[in-house]
């Protein structure tokens, strides 16, 4: 009987100190979707345009291992200043988890921006893009894909240079943005 009462009482602990109170960064992205202060937009990898056949081996590599992107952005106005810092203190807390790795910190003349990347060093399988702006709000990008190397990313990026991709699918997120 005690043992039994041993096991119960240590799983249940387990369960109370694996439940984290934190919101995951996806729970994030669902609860703000219904928000009007909120855009949200799913664009999926196939809409850069790129001929497959003017890629190199790395460039397929990598822009294989896209899947799609996420971008959530909350529009800064002068009735939600409130709001605007309270979302912002949220994702900073969801980013300041330790799963999340820094890659990158920018300060730009648009704001400050912040990459981060869930996975190992040589497989990443999420990269997240915040950027915010006192006057115009805060911008946050996942990238999703599947064993995303850092190296190929940098050839991906290249390969997007050859790429018809002109921006659709973001015109939304700078006219939102701009009001």
């Amino acid at each position: 009987m005690k043992a039994s009462q041993l096991i119960i009482g240590l799983l249940t602990a387990f369960l109370f100190v694996s439940c984290s109170s934190t919101q995951s960064l996806q729970e994030y992205y669902i609860d703000s979707s219904e928000n009007p202060n909120f855009l949200s937009v799913d664009l999926p990898v196939s809409l850069l345009n790129l001929k497959m056949a003017d890629l190199n081996a790395e460039e397929k590599a990598a822009y294989e291992s896209l899947n799609k992107l996420n971008v959530l952005a909350f529009k800064k106005d002068d009735t939600n200043a409130d709001e605007y810092t309270a979302e912002k203190t949220k994702v900073k807390a969801i980013l300041k988890n330790p799963e999340f790795n820094e890659l990158m910190k920018m300060n730009t003349a648009m704001g400050k921006a912040t990459i981060k990347y869930l996975g190992d060093d040589d497989a990443i399988d999420e990269v997240v893009i915040y950027g915010d702006s006192k006057e115009k709000g805060f911008v946050l990008v996942r990238v999703l894909g599947n064993d995303m190397n850092p190296a190929l990313i940098a050839q991906f990026i290249k390969a997007m240079e050859k790429s018809d991709y002109n921006g659709e699918g973001l015109q939304k997120i700078g006219e939102f943005l701009k009001g």
